[in-house]
């Protein structure tokens, strides 16, 4: 047979992984759902690539392909996903962000309003269900990296310790509740990485915040 007849069953290979990939964007599904699927679709257009490109099954290829990308895509575990919604429903309405990062990391975003008044590094009430809830249950391989900003007003000389100051404090109400230190790093980046203009009260105050990351090592799903 010409190597042009399999031209239509290998395209139809290929069209199929593409749905797979497209069907990976789907609002219904969780976190963890798209990144395996999203996975399985690009492992499977590469696989089909791979195999018509190498003389192999098309077929057999997009399959081996799709078993591999979902294993790579399916990097967010339950249990971080588990986590992310816990946090969800202990933040809601405090203005806290609980996001997903590129990298694979639980990120928690909280503003001044509800971390630290301006000036000190005391945790504020607000916050304390938030970290209760990072505590609460949390799996052995995930680490908690802790990261404390402030605006620009004062000198780096005021502003790079007490955003280390308010990491700490952070990481420390969090080893009281039974979390290790050893699973907790700390940094302070004082006013050096806003996320908004310091030039007005708003974006001064978005600045002044407390990021904390979790991290899954060597998860398996």
């Amino acid at each position: 047979m010409s190597t042009h007849s399999h031209l239509p069953r290998r395209a139809g290979v290929v069209a199929l992984a593409a749905a797979l990939t497209l069907a990976a964007g789907c609002s219904s599904m969780s976190e963890r759902e798209r990144g395996t699927a999203q996975g399985a679709g690009i492992g499977a257009v590469a696989g089909a690539v791979i195999g018509s490109a190498t003389g192999g099954n098309a077929g057999r290829s997009a399959a081996i392909g799709g078993v591999v990308g979902a294993v790579a895509g399916n990097l967010w575990s339950k249990r971080m996903e588990d986590k992310r919604e816990a946090l969800a429903r202990a933040s809601q309405g405090t203005g806290v962000e609980v996001a997903r990062t590129e990298d694979n990391r639980l990120k928690l975003n909280v503003p001044s309003d509800v971390s630290f008044d301006t000036g000190r590094a005391d945790i504020k009430p607000q916050m304390r269900p938030v970290l209760d809830e990072i505590s609460r249950n949390l799996d052995p391989s995930v680490r908690v990296t802790i990261v404390g900003h402030t605006d620009s007003t004062g000198s780096d000389a005021i502003n790079d310790p007490l955003s280390r100051d308010r990491a700490e404090a952070v990481r420390d109400y969090l080893s009281a509740r039974g979390l290790a230190p050893s699973r907790m790093s700390v940094t302070g980046r004082g006013s050096h990485e806003p996320v908004a203009s310091n030039d007005s009260e708003s974006g001064r105050a978005a600045n002044r915040r407390v990021e904390i990351f979790l991290s899954e090592q060597n998860a398996s799903g």
